[in-house]
């Protein structure tokens, strides 16, 4: 998608950006400091309004918190979607804050140590188990409190999803326990005091091509069935993942959401309820809610040439939009859609490089980008930075102070 594009989302006013209604430069001055990550609610709004309308009615809304955890954005979202998941204990509080019921809460993620269990099974949430292990430490939480432990298992599939930014399922990994592994583990949690609510499979993530997700889900949902068939009593509780992808560089075409939402539906109506007809049935996300409806906004503080080649040295960089430059899963590294936002109307007159005010050749944040003429004071604008933005970023690295985030 084009910087156009993504500027049209937003809006613009005075010949700026707008973000929320608010134009750029009253903004920073509101915010008081660059750099900054601004969130626009209206955008994160309708984002769950198109997926009310492409999704089946009793198909649940489940927001990943881990792709943005900033707490004004939870408690935004946490009043448009059904459930919350969590990677941590201190997202499981910001999540809990929120008022959102502690059963619509579940808890993943590899390595919950002893005192995040406790807290989790304390709080009523869902543990979703991702080894023989953490069953054990799970179970030994409860006994100490003396509380049922609410818990459900991540599988690992035995297929890969092709087409994902990152792999999360298929072959070793980190991630759920081994389907072939789920009897036995289930035999296990029956002879112990467990609530086992259901199951969780999440393959892969950051994925464009709606023909993959479909066949994905259509996997994933014959797979958890098979294991259903294996529960004392039916599964209350399934998680499909989620996996969508968002446009971040040019040739990315955004996911055509029509015919997931028609394969959704049909694995509802034929293939879900007929066998578990009171089931709780999840799709989880997390960039697709969040990931357009962000901006980092960093201002221009020197110019130079070097050889001929036009340099703009903005005062944030890869220390808070670590993806942007490159160094966050790309191969080959392309440019992020960025606009000088104070200026965003002009035509530009030329190629510039953007970089960050790091003492390293990585703090790239646009390489030959097409821009107005760039002066001192300009405020450099990235798109796509709603998620995985400043919690995915070496926020230490060289001293430099944080940035603040608002949502408007």
């Amino acid at each position: 998608m084009t910087p156009d594009r993504h500027a049209g989302a937003f809006g613009t006013a005075g010949g700026e950006l707008a973000v929320g209604g608010v134009p750029l430069t009253r903004l920073a001055e509101r915010v008081g400091s660059t750099p900054f990550f601004a969130y626009d609610r209206r955008l994160m709004t309708e984002r769950v309004g198109l997926l009310r309308d492409m999704l089946p009615p009793g198909l649940e809304l489940g927001y990943a918190v881990k792709a943005n955890p900033m707490p004004a954005v939870v408690q935004h979202l946490a009043g448009l979607v059904d459930s919350l998941d969590v990677a941590s204990a201190g997202e499981m509080h910001v999540a809990l804050d929120t008022g959102m019921r502690p059963g619509q809460v579940s808890f993943a993620g590899p390595g919950k140590t002893g005192a995040e269990l406790s807290q989790a099974v304390a709080a009523g949430v869902i543990v979703e188990i991702e080894s023989l292990g953490e069953v054990g430490r799970l179970l030994a939480a409860g006994e100490r409190l003396g509380v049922r432990p609410r818990a459900a298992v991540r599988v690992n599939p035995d297929f890969a999803v092709k087409g994902s930014g990152m792999r999360m399922g298929g072959g070793p990994q980190q991630f759920g326990v081994d389907v072939e592994a789920v009897p036995e583990l289930l035999t296990w949690m029956s002879e112990r005091d467990f609530a086992v609510e259901g199951f969780h499979l999440f393959a892969g993530s950051q994925n464009l091509h709606a023909e993959i997700l479909v066949e994905a889900q259509q996997r994933t949902v014959d797979l958890l069935l098979k294991l259903a068939e294996q529960t004392d009593e039916p599964p209350s509780y399934l998680n499909l993942g989620g996996g969508f992808g968002i446009p971040y560089v040019e040739g990315d075409e955004p996911l055509d959401l029509e015919p997931i939402g028609q394969n959704l539906a049909e694995l509802l109506e034929t293939r879900i309820r007929p066998v578990l007809p009171d089931v709780r049935t999840v799709i989880e996300l997390g960039r697709f809610l969040v990931g357009e409806s962000g901006v980092y906004v960093t201002r221009v503080v020197d110019r130079k040439e070097s050889r001929g080649e036009q340099y703009a040295v903005v005062d944030g960089g890869l220390h808070h939009q670590l993806a942007a430059s490159g160094n966050f899963g790309q191969v080959i590294r392309r440019n992020y859609p960025l606009v000088v936002g104070n200026r965003v109307t002009e035509e530009p007159v030329g190629p510039v490089t953007v970089v960050g005010c790091l003492c390293t050749p990585l703090d790239l944040l646009g390489k030959q980008v097409s821009l107005p003429a760039v002066e001192e004071g300009d405020l450099v604008v990235l798109f796509q930075a709603g998620a995985y933005g400043l919690t995915a970023s070496p926020t230490a690295f060289l001293g430099h102070p944080a940035p603040r985030e608002v949502l408007v």
